[in-house]
């Protein structure tokens, strides 16, 4: 029996590193050495050549290394009976929660202003609002966005949250709905979208949805590239409808030089680095969900691949 690492463009070296230290012994390729695809009944993947996996006829789970599972997922291709598994990890979560406080923080405080205006020796003290007084929305409230919306309750903002089911987290109003939709976005001063990428997700950061927010809104997409509309953005930025936006995540990565969000003032570019995966953290519940593979054993984080997450 073999373990495969498929992950084009991510360095493997890591992974096979703490994979040999968990579990000594364990037989492990690299995609796309050559190997024996009857071996393989569980891989380690992250954004695999699409349709590469009907080729394994005893394949039974893939692991994504990180949180979201839409690169596994969205390939058309890929056998039903095979099972997706998610990493949950609370130093990836609060590593995600505090990258969202920064970006807000950054905005409220004005500090993009002021580095413009120190570029061009300019003194223009501006006015901000505390912490209480700003609405922030969470557009997704799973592992990731509860944490978000528990570190922003502990810094005072006031937060609310949308989810596909109602959630009950202290000091968060939740809701949930297509009838409560408007009424949510209505109340985002502040708009975090933290959705998983799916067929229903995708493009919903658009024109239609920016004007349901208050004027002046400010819209941070931490979740992925697929979820915003980007010439929407750009038209409701110049309208002045939108004060400005943080984007950690794009259709193409890396961001071509010739985009405009590179250019355009009230767009702030990470590149997609809010959250990233430590091998050592998580390749303990990999193991784990490999041998209980082994012993037909429930799977932890399994992904409930009929809604994508």
């Amino acid at each position: 029996m073999s373990f495969l690492i498929v992950s084009p463009g991510k360095d493997p070296k890591p992974w096979v590193e703490a994979l040999q230290n968990q579990h000594p012994g364990l037989n492990i390729y690299v995609y796309p050495e050559e190997h024996d695809k009857e071996e393989v009944e569980f891989v380690l993947s992250w954004k695999h050549p699409r349709g590469l996996f009907k080729n394994y006829p005893n394949l039974k789970v893939i692991a994504s290394m990180g949180a979201g599972v839409d690169h596994i997922t969205s390939d058309e291709e890929l056998p039903e009976n095979i099972k997706v598994t998610k990493v949950v990890d609370d130093m990836l979560s609060a590593d995600m929660g505090n990258f969202i406080l920064s970006l807000i923080l950054q905005h409220q405080r004005n500090l993009l202003d002021y580095s413009r205006q120190q570029a061009k020796k300019q003194w223009q003290p501006k006015t901000y609002r505390r912490n209480k007084d700003v609405r922030v929305g969470i557009l997704g409230l799973g592992t990731l966005g509860k944490k978000a919306a528990e570190i922003l309750v502990n810094n005072n903002f006031d937060v609310h949250g949308f989810s596909r089911n109602s959630k009950e987290i202290d000091g968060v109003e939740s809701f949930s709905g297509e009838d409560q939709f408007e009424e949510f976005l209505r109340q985002s001063d502040i708009l975090v979208n933290l959705l998983p990428l799916t067929p229903k997700t995708e493009k919903i950061l658009n024109k239609e949805l920016f004007e349901k927010l208050p004027e002046g809104a400010y819209v941070i997409n931490v979740a992925r590239g697929e979820h915003l509309v980007e010439l929407d953005l750009i038209e409701m930025l110049d309208q002045d409808h939108l004060s400005g936006a943080a984007i950690d995540v794009f259709w193409q990565e890396p961001l071509p030089e010739d985009h405009p969000f590179w250019e355009h003032p009230q767009v702030f570019i990470t590149p997609h680095i809010a959250s990233v995966t430590h091998p050592e953290a998580v390749v303990p519940q990999i193991v784990e969900n490999y041998e209980h593979m082994m012993e037909d054993e429930p799977l932890k984080n399994l992904v409930k691949r009929d809604i994508g997450y």
